[in-house]
């Protein structure tokens, strides 16, 4: 086995040497915009919005931010997608008929979104998958490695028939196109993932865990916890280890894992390598390529064209949406590092400048690297303290050392307090010797020590910070009483509006009291 291993190290080391692009990211992203004009430009959008002149002017790049308006998912969707998905009308924003839609998991706004997926998009994403793959080589794994399975979480492998297409979680989309080469070495296999309850698919991978050989995994890390505490649990272990010795790499994406990262290393009895992705129901768009840093590679040539606005007052207002259908906007050889932006994207799905929602920061322009900084609408500026959903994270994140509080999950809003304002945190925590007193006291000096604006404020208008904790089962019931219990699920960091008014609906049923 170990030659066998060692056999499929050296081919996926050779496929990363493949895989790198000849020409520089900013010349493959001008490429990739080019391709997608051309191959849309017979679409309705495309006629609508003249693809075939941008492609014969003088600057293609120019005279399509001229001519196409930056939107959001209503914008395009009302006008344009609903036509698509509603009827099955073929060449709307992208050619042919559009075989699936995902439902976004919705952390913004309470409805689901039904957002294209083309089998174009989906060969961009395994191209990306497969680079991940071929990467990981460079995390110094042992040749076996590459013989144990890879345990997949995600959402139901059953979408729904409506019309000519398909819709369901993206993850589910993704399973029912899995390349074949990997299927010797996925778990846990159609059987399970095409059950559609999520508390049974848990209690299925945990009866057939005894019969894998783990040793990578990938999911929303909310999932995975949920599963290994499951194990654990049933078979009375005392980390996931004893099980699956081999278990060595954890691919997640979907949330920020610091928060994550102390009760589920209590389930480990050793450390594993942890590997960021960033994929969304609008595509895959990075991964983390290399162990030395924890921000991601931007993947240029994926069937994605991105553009980065500037995240200021001056391009959103206070709700975070966008004040100008066309706003500033600079391609990547134009960004700075260190600077917030917002992202727009055109895919091969028909995505034409649609603001994604994430904001990020380059951290690295010559490997083309960033992270993930938040949200433009889960950001929290009540009064002018300007937090960030990176100021939040990182904020848990030092309480959570200070306190060994066990964070598993929290969300916070700004609330009326008369003439000023207050913000109220509901938290759960897995050690109960850390009170609701501790813990806002900590998160309070945390933030005043990150963020000059939110110091300032809790001088001024920031008249008090409140905590509430609550049971974890309080904030997964509320997700499922959303039904947004599947492999994308995931607990908003700012609620605002009738989301933030929704689960005080659901607080205050469940009974719990401060």
């Amino acid at each position: 086995m170990s030659l066998l291993g060692a056999l499929i190290r050296k081919g996926a080391q050779l496929g990363s040497l493949a895989e790198q692009p000849r020409l520089s990211p900013s010349d493959l992203q001008l490429r990739q915009l080019l391709v997608l004009l051309q191959k849309a430009k017979h679409t309705a959008f495309g006629r609508y919005h003249d693809f075939s002149g941008a492609l014969l002017s003088g600057d293609p790049l120019r005279t399509y931010r001229q001519q196409v308006p930056a939107t959001d998912y209503h914008g395009i969707y009302d006008r344009w997608w609903s036509r698509a998905h509603l009827s099955d009308e073929p060449d709307v924003c992208w050619p042919g008929v559009i075989p699936y839609y995902a439902l976004s998991s919705g952390t913004s706004q309470a409805a689901s979104k039904y957002i294209p997926v083309t089998e174009d998009m989906l060969r961009g994403m395994k191209r990306g998958s497969r680079r991940l793959f071929f990467d990981i080589t460079k995390f110094g794994l042992a040749a076996r490695q590459f013989t144990t399975q890879m345990l997949m979480v995600g959402s139901c492998t059953l979408p729904k028939r409506e019309g000519l297409h398909w819709y369901g979680d993206l993850s589910g989309i993704i399973g029912l196109n899995r390349p074949l080469w990997i299927e010797r070495y996925y778990r846990p296999g159609r059987h399970i993932t095409d059950l559609p309850e999520w508390s049974e698919r848990i209690e299925r991978i945990a009866e057939e865990a005894p019969t894998w050989d783990i040793g990578f995994a990938v999911s929303n890390p909310m999932w995975m916890q949920m599963i290994m505490e499951r194990i654990i649990e049933k078979y009375r272990l005392r980390h996931i280890h004893e099980l699956w010795p081999n278990f060595e790499v954890f691919v997640h994406g979907g949330v920020f894992f610091e928060p994550y990262r102390p009760v589920f290393e209590q389930m480990l009895g050793r450390p594993v390598q942890y590997v960021d992705s960033y994929m969304a129901s609008e595509g895959f768009f990075s991964y983390q390529n290399r162990p030395e840093t924890r921000s991601m590679r931007l993947l240029t040539d994926c069937g994605v064209y991105f553009e980065y606005v500037p995240f200021t007052d001056r391009n959103f207002d206070e709700n975070g949406d966008l004040r100008t259908p066309y706003p500033e906007s600079l391609s990547l050889d134009e960004v700075v590092e260190g600077v917030p932006y917002a992202t727009l994207i055109s895919t091969n799905a028909g995505a034409w400048r649609y603001l994604l929602g994430d904001t990020v920061q380059f951290t690295d322009l010559e490997r083309c690297e960033f992270k993930l900084t938040g949200r433009t609408k889960q950001f929290l500026s009540v009064c002018g303290e300007h937090l960030s959903v990176d100021n939040l994270n990182a904020a848990v994140q030092q309480v959570d050392r200070a306190l060994n509080a066990g964070v598993r999950e929290f969300t916070v809003s700004g609330v009326r307090e008369g003439s000023f304002w207050a913000h109220q945190w509901y938290v759960s925590l897995e050690n109960p010797e850390v009170t609701a007193e501790a813990f806002t006291k900590a998160i309070d000096r945390e933030l005043c020590r990150l963020n000059d604006d939110y110091a300032v404020e809790r001088i001024y208008a920031l008249r008090d910070v409140r905590v509430q904790l609550l049971p974890n089962e309080t904030f997964m019931g509320w997700l499922e009483s959303r039904g947004k219990m599947n492999g994308q699920a995931k607990i908003p960091r700012v609620m605002k509006g009738a989301q933030w008014d929704d689960f005080n609906a659901f607080v205050a049923q469940a009974g719990i009291v401060s």
